[in-house]
């Protein structure tokens, strides 16, 4: 195999880790992500996951991710960011086309 295929491979499978990570999550907290309750935070959908971002690179700087893969969890908040505003666009050209 060239160096490139493992390359693509690596790419790959990376990904594919992080899209089950996220669906795993999304189902198990129930689509807040993209449909938080708003129980205490009335913040945008878009403001939340940036907090969330926040919150996981100040535990990063001060030392106190124990245990978590903070990484992982950042690339899952920058995918979820990009896949909500795919999810807001698509929900406004249905209800377009609808009119």
């Amino acid at each position: 195999m060239t160096k490139n295929h493992l390359a693509r491979q690596a790419i790959s499978e990376a990904c594919d880790e992080i899209k089950v990570f996220l669906l795993h999550k999304n189902d198990a907290y129930g689509n807040a992500a993209f449909d938080p309750i708003r129980c205490f935070s009335k913040a945008d959908t878009i403001e939340q996951i940036d907090v969330r971002m926040d919150d996981k690179i100040s535990r990063l700087m001060r030392g106190e991710a124990a245990g978590e893969d903070v990484e992982k969890d950042l690339l899952g908040y920058l995918i979820l960011k990009q896949a909500y505003k795919r999810y807001i666009n698509t929900q406004e050209e249905d209800e377009l086309s609808q009119l």
